[in-house]
């Protein structure tokens, strides 16, 4: 149902994450809107990594919610503020996808919609 393309003519990806993922038919498909970093009480962390933390919580829930598991995101989209610590992001998505490989896309912002907000992640999910 998912399958990581891997060209044998392109550099490898720059960190654990996959280039493309090829989805065939009969997919149910989860696209969540930009998550950010509201625990369940309605407060927003005001450190990077727990903020992640909220974040990833909240994907977790929205997977569960629709019979789905970490493993079947297929594409990950992050928005950062400058000057967060950007090994901390990227283990934080690790441990989150469980080592699987997801087409990864980070995008550097100015600002998000709330000033304590440090990071927004989207996800797609792809499962039978």
């Amino acid at each position: 149902m998912k399958k990581e393309i891997r060209p044998e003519n392109i550099a490898a990806p720059a960190a654990n994450y996959a280039h493309a993922i090829l989805t065939t038919k009969e997919t149910r498909w989860l696209h969540t809107s930009g998550v950010v970093p509201i625990a369940q009480d309605g407060s927003t962390p005001a450190n990077f990594d727990t903020q992640l933390t909220v974040i990833w919580q909240n994907i977790s829930a929205m997977l569960k919610s629709a019979s789905m598991k970490p493993t079947d995101i297929v594409s990950v989209t992050t928005y950062v503020v400058p000057d967060q610590n950007l090994a901390t992001l990227m283990k934080h998505r690790d441990t989150a996808l469980d080592k699987h490989k997801a087409a990864s896309t980070l995008v550097i912002v100015a600002s998000l919609a709330k000033p304590e907000w440090l990071v927004e992640i989207s996800v797609v999910a792809a499962s039978k």
